[in-house]
């Protein structure tokens, strides 16, 4: 059936939300690039990207309701209805799969009484599974409200969901203290985290992925797991290397594999 035009914000919030989009928008040197944050701007004000924050969006940047609602509907980052105040998504791709995260999500499914995309009754928790966290080195990893919680197991995350109903206070494995799903889009939007001392926080890479940059500066924080032919691992068990035939080696010994 066809929709009725999207209600409009109330005055006050319309007022407020111009007024933090106009500065979204003044970062770009063409209005239409600032569609991404402004989503996020009017996901922080409902907790779900609304017809009437794609409508308000499609206003300001002089843009139609359907390119926006393209734009929206295409990036899983936002949600199309309301959800629960800490967005819990479990990898489910390859790696995490393998390490255990299908596991992980059984279990918290089981747990927590909801399916994919689902919200708990209390309005706590929205559970989904997500096909990559980009930490593959910290498989299996589950993220709150895109915060890192990484080599989980069902025990652990299980925990987790339960602190995070119960209202305990839960730290990320690594990443800025965790906030609510609406203070999180505001962040995205590209306005500062004003918490005392979350952006120092923050950090960097963790140490798993900084391995492979360490071995590149020769640091070698680590023994080797494949040795140069007729070499031990340095610091390994002491095995001798298994021969290798010259015709057919593991990889190359020059230049790019130095």
């Amino acid at each position: 059936m066809p929709q009725l035009p999207a209600p409009a914000y109330p005055a006050e919030v319309r007022a407020r939300l111009e007024a933090d989009a106009k500065e979204v928008i003044a970062r770009y040197p063409g209005s239409r690039s600032a569609l991404l944050p402004l989503l996020h701007l009017v996901q922080s004000e409902e907790g779900f990207v609304s017809r009437t924050g794609m409508a308000f969006c499609a206003e300001l940047l002089g843009l139609t309701t359907a390119e926006v609602t393209a734009v929206a509907t295409f990036y899983t980052m936002y949600r199309r209805r309301a959800g629960g105040d800490y967005q819990v998504g479990v990898c489910t791709n390859t790696l995490c799969a393998v390490m255990g995260g299908d596991a992980i999500f059984d279990r918290l499914k089981e747990h927590l009484g909801v399916g994919n995309d689902e919200t708990t009754e209390d309005g706590k928790i929205t559970l989904e599974h997500i096909e990559c966290n980009a930490a593959c080195d910290f498989a299996p990893v589950v993220m709150v409200n895109w915060e890192f919680f990484d080599n989980q197991t069902p025990e652990s995350a299980t925990r987790l969901v339960d602190d995070l109903i119960a209202g305990r206070t839960v730290e990320p494995t690594r990443g800025a203290p965790l906030c609510s799903y609406k203070e999180t889009a505001r962040i995205l939007a590209g306005f500062p985290d004003e918490r005392p001392g979350a952006v120092e926080a923050s950090g960097g890479a963790g140490p798993a992925s900084l391995i492979g940059l360490r071995l590149a500066k020769g640091e070698d924080p680590h023994p080797r797991v494949v040795a140069p032919r007729g070499e031990r691992p340095r610091g390994g068990s002491g095995h001798k290397a298994a021969p290798q035939d010259p015709d057919h080696s593991s990889g190359p010994i020059a230049e790019e594999g130095e």
